[in-house]
């Protein structure tokens, strides 16, 4: 079966995800806060990028490559974080994490992840990112980063933009709590899927196993349906509590969740090794700007290497980012979307699908390399 004439874009790959999982799984993967204003933004804003073609420069290959954080990298995008990815699919960590170590690209875990770092360790390339959601107890704390060093995750990402549970209404509506209860109303969504139901029968349902060792026993019927266990060990952080970690770990640091470009300076004199630009995909605050908005300004601030997520769904949407001033690029959904889609298979689809539209559309600016690509302008006069 030919996938690219099948899946040729993102969209059928979302398109299908949608058809094979229950309706209270996809609300968690596809909803945003309030009124989902946020997320739209996001679209909109890369949307609004024009990038001007440039021609006679002759038959080329784009070189994809770049360095970030020291690290040379084939390919300039990679896994970024979710939040219990296995209940998107059953071991959808380890689907992942083996997919991007054959692809030699970052893969993030959060914590609040379907499997703890040790579950992981076999399956991590070199490129292993942690995302920490920040503990409150500096012992938790220090095992949590000494877990993940152990396991093979050299870059700490501190996750700032999650100092409260979101109210994600889409979620909510759906019945979904954590961790999973099957009610009536659940099970019959999950009779009308059975390549998910199968999968986690054979599994058994996702909980956040790196928290097991800390809250056995805790209480959480009081938390919201939004929230998690993992609340009741979490800390809102302020600058002494990064000045902790960058004390405490050894490897780069990252901070995710950064919109304002005043944090730039102070956070590169506080020893951060990147800055991640992020609106966490419009599900933590709805009137927040959207990334690719907010990513001039903190370009200008810093020369900090920035990444950035919130929005991308082609390699067309990575080169609007980047003429903005980013340099490097994280997708979620959407590599949740090829693996529920198509299975393991979808994710190594996925990486090809973006890779090929990268080199087809820097063929059209006439790049040959990323730093090539020409200064954006603003298409909403156009339009």
């Amino acid at each position: 079966m030919d996938l690219h004439a099948t899946y040729p874009a993102l969209s059928d790959l979302r398109h299908r995800a949608r058809k094979r999982l229950p309706k209270f799984v996809w609300e968690y993967l596809d909803s945003a806060t309030g009124t989902e204003a946020t997320k739209h933004r996001n679209r909109a804003a890369l949307d609004r990028v024009g990038l001007m073609p440039s021609v006679l420069h002759g038959e080329f290959t784009p070189d994809l490559s770049v360095t970030l954080m020291g690290e040379k990298l084939p390919l300039p995008f990679g896994m970024s974080p979710l939040g219990m990815s296995g209940l998107i699919w059953p071991d959808a960590e380890c689907h992942l994490a083996r997919a991007a170590a054959r692809a030699e690209m970052p893969y993030g875990l959060s914590t609040v992840a379907a499997a703890s770092p040790e579950d992981l360790a076999p399956h991590l390339g070199a490129h292993g990112w942690f995302q920490l959601y920040p503990p409150r107890d500096p012992e938790i704390r220090a095992d949590m980063l000494a877990r993940a060093k152990a396991a093979g995750f050299k870059t700490l990402v501190l996750t700032v933009d999650v100092p409260v549970a979101s109210r994600r209404e889409r979620q909510t509506r759906s019945g979904l709590t954590s961790p999973p209860v099957l009610t009536p109303r659940l099970l019959a969504q999950v009779g009308m899927r059975p390549a998910w139901a199968i999968g986690m029968a054979r599994r058994g349902l996702p909980h956040m196993r790196m928290l097991d060792k800390y809250v056995q026993g805790t209480a959480t019927a009081n938390l919201p349906p939004t929230a998690h266990v993992g609340y009741l060990l979490r800390t809102a952080p302020d600058w002494d509590y990064l000045k902790w970690l960058r004390d405490h770990w050894d490897g780069p640091l990252v901070v995710k969740g950064v919109l304002r470009p005043e944090d730039a300076a102070p956070l590169k004199k506080a020893g951060v090794d990147a800055i991640w630009v992020s609106n966490h995909a419009g599900r933590q605050f709805d009137a927040a700007a959207a990334s690719a908005e907010a990513l001039p300004a903190i370009r200008q601030a810093t020369n900090l290497p920035i990444i950035f997520d919130s929005g991308v769904e082609s390699g067309l949407d990575m080169l609007r980012a980047f003429a903005l001033g980013a340099d490097f690029i994280m997708l979620g959904r959407a590599f949740h979307f090829a693996l529920a889609a198509l299975g393991p298979r979808g994710i190594d689809h996925l990486i090809d699908l973006l890779t090929k539209d990268l080199i087809a559309n820097m063929g059209q600016l006439g790049a040959r390399h990323l730093r090539d690509l020409p200064a954006p302008f603003d298409l909403s006069p156009l339009r």
